[in-house]
């Protein structure tokens, strides 16, 4: 499925439930948000993101504290603590996170190309660990994004189902 498909299936699902995201996305490179950002109307659910790849953008843009800007990014731990963060910035429903190693290679921490860590804050949250087992860098951007984009709405429609029973 198109980046551009699953972004019109979660973006409809946040419609209907009246419902924001914000996105803090690093080896996905904005692909995320540019998917969301595609869909007509997408202001009604998109309230914003960035790419936060570097130390200083943790700082910077996210505004996160010294321990968190430091320490091992590309676990799930981090993803959670990131989701929260973007989510408490902007103040939305849901915070979205993906951490990773697009590749060619793997990254600082010990990561093979392919490793991705994702993660969904709201009033649920959940993480989950992506291998793709490529070192193809655009591929693994789009997959990375494709997962995030599934694992949103996933999280989301089982929130909501979970509420009705």
């Amino acid at each position: 499925m198109q980046l551009n498909s699953m972004a019109v299936l979660v973006g409809d699902l946040l419609k209907e439930k009246n419902q924001t995201v914000s996105v803090s996305e690093s080896s996905a490179g904005g692909l995320i948000s540019a998917a969301l950002l595609s869909v007509s109307g997408a202001s009604s659910y998109f309230v914003g993101g960035g790419v936060i790849y570097t130390n200083q953008a943790r700082r910077g843009l996210i505004g996160a504290p010294e321990n968190v800007v430091t320490m091992r990014a590309s676990t799930e731990d981090f993803a959670l603590i990131m989701a929260r963060l973007i989510r408490e910035k902007l103040d939305t429903d849901w915070g979205l996170c993906e951490t990773g190693a697009s590749g060619p290679t793997g990254n600082r921490y010990g990561d093979a190309a392919g490793h991705c860590c994702i993660a969904v804050y709201g009033p649920v949250e959940a993480a989950i660990t992506l291998e793709t087992g490529s070192n193809d860098r655009e591929a693994n951007m789009h997959k990375f994004s494709a997962s995030a984009l599934q694992f949103l709405d996933q999280v989301v429609r089982d929130f909501h189902c979970s509420k009705n029973d």
